[in-house]
């Protein structure tokens, strides 16, 4: 991989497959420039120069990697001050909940473990482990002061070789290191799991949660294309990479999170029986992921967006008011991609007490609200749900909140409901 300056940081041009450094990538789909996901000015200020980064998908034939073709510096999408916070998502609650049961039964946890969590954010998962085993969050972010408010132990750092070093003189090694939503965003993936291996006891486990390529795939989440994503994992492609230090998946089941994602547990070689699970899904990818359905799915793409703008473009040509339903990351993608504005989208409406609220989407001038604006006479005539993907818990909330009017599915296959 080779680097260049960009902006006010170091990218990184993906010349080799992240994992295997295999060369000859090969170019699956190409999303346009965006902007970090989390670059949100304040509503109001004046529009400036921002930075822009390509973002194309690239398939690795020796290890089966999909991977993003430019990889920005962690700095930029990961400032201190990162608005994202994983506990204001019901479905997120509910996995973490059942991940700890899980847990329980496969892995025979006591209150003397050790549980560190990568990327602990607000402490969304901890606070399942807190006061029954000993936990240990790290995170960059300044949501970790969220966790620690909660009485979750949180290292607010980068998880690096220091990090694990002092983990280690101070608690000792890990019964169980977690990595949910975050193993895909790291760049020096094979460092961290250099860290991992170090931090584990001989019976520990390795734990990973990531959206699932071949879900983003039959699903048409082109959305999910953004520069805090780095690799989207295959069951294979995780396989090859966790072999690679001395790994191996004994267990493995699909989740509903993020429209669909991946759930892998992993421990040293030979040191766990291997379930069923793994084999099965190993199958399913080979026609799921197979080049031909690549092909169809940049086709599916195409035709995706095309109905949506012909349905928005109707709507806008009856003077019509659209409003869009929170700001997750995977929203500019959607809003760049698709060429939504200010002219299109009065506004995108957050839940109160969002750190989203009060700025502007990235690279645009649609502004972000408390949801209360939905509700209020004369309401927009339309809602597009930005957060497709959790459709089913959004629409009943929304309707038993007083929203009364149509609702836009922008995925897989555009709909007004």
């Amino acid at each position: 991989m080779s680097s260049q300056v960009m902006g006010t940081g170091t990218s990184v041009v993906v010349d080799r497959c992240q994992v295997c450094q295999a060369e000859g990538l090969k170019p699956i789909l190409f999303v346009g420039y965006l902007p970090p996901v989390n670059a949100m000015r304040d509503i109001g200020a004046q529009p400036r120069e921002e930075a822009a980064y390509p973002a194309q998908l690239l398939l690795c034939e020796t290890c089966q990697l999909i991977q993003l073709g430019l990889i920005v510096d962690a700095q930029i999408l990961f400032p201190h001050s990162y608005p994202y916070t994983s506990s204001t998502t019901n479905i997120l609650r509910e996995n973490f909940a059942e991940l700890y049961q899980e847990c329980l039964s496969l892995l025979d946890l006591k209150p003397e473990h050790l549980v560190v969590d990568i990327g602990s954010n607000d402490g969304n998962l901890l606070i399942n482990f807190k006061d029954k085993h000993r936990i240990c969050g790290v995170t960059p972010e300044k949501v970790g002061e969220i966790a620690i408010a909660r009485g979750i132990p949180t290292l607010i750092s980068y998880f690096d070789a220091a990090i694990v070093d002092r983990i280690v003189q101070e608690q000792g090694k890990a019964h169980m290191v977690t990595a949910t939503n975050v193993f895909a965003h790291m760049e020096n993936v094979r460092g961290v799991l250099e860290g991992v291996t170090r931090l584990l006891d001989p019976n520990g486990v390795f734990l990973t949660e990531s959206h699932y390529v071949l879900e983003l795939v039959k699903t048409v989440q082109y959305d999910t294309i953004y520069h805090e994503h780095l690799r989207y994992y295959s069951l294979h492609s995780l396989q090859y990479l966790l072999a690679m230090h001395g790994l191996e998946v004994f267990h493995a089941k699909l989740i509903p999170t993020h429209g669909g994602s991946i759930r892998v547990y992993s421990a040293p070689k030979g040191s766990r029986p291997i379930q069923a699970s793994v084999e099965q899904l190993l199958q399913a990818e080979k026609i799921g992921l197979s080049w031909e359905a690549l092909n169809a799915f940049k086709a599916a793409v195409l035709k995706s967006r095309q109905q949506l703008w012909s349905i928005v473009a109707d709507i806008k040509t009856k003077n019509e008011r659209i409003v869009g339903i929170s700001a997750p990351s995977r929203a500019s993608t959607l809003i760049h991609y698709c060429g939504l504005d200010e002219g299109v989208l009065d506004s995108v409406v957050e839940i109160k007490g969002s750190h989203k609220i009060g700025k502007y989407i990235p690279g645009t001038l649609i502004p972000v609200v408390e949801e209360s604006v939905l509700f209020a006479d004369p309401q927009p005539d339309y809602a597009l749900l930005l957060s497709w993907h959790i459709a089913d818990e959004l629409i009943p909330k929304l309707r038993s909140l007083g929203f009364r009017n149509r609702f836009i599915v922008p995925l897989p296959e555009p709909r007004v409901v």
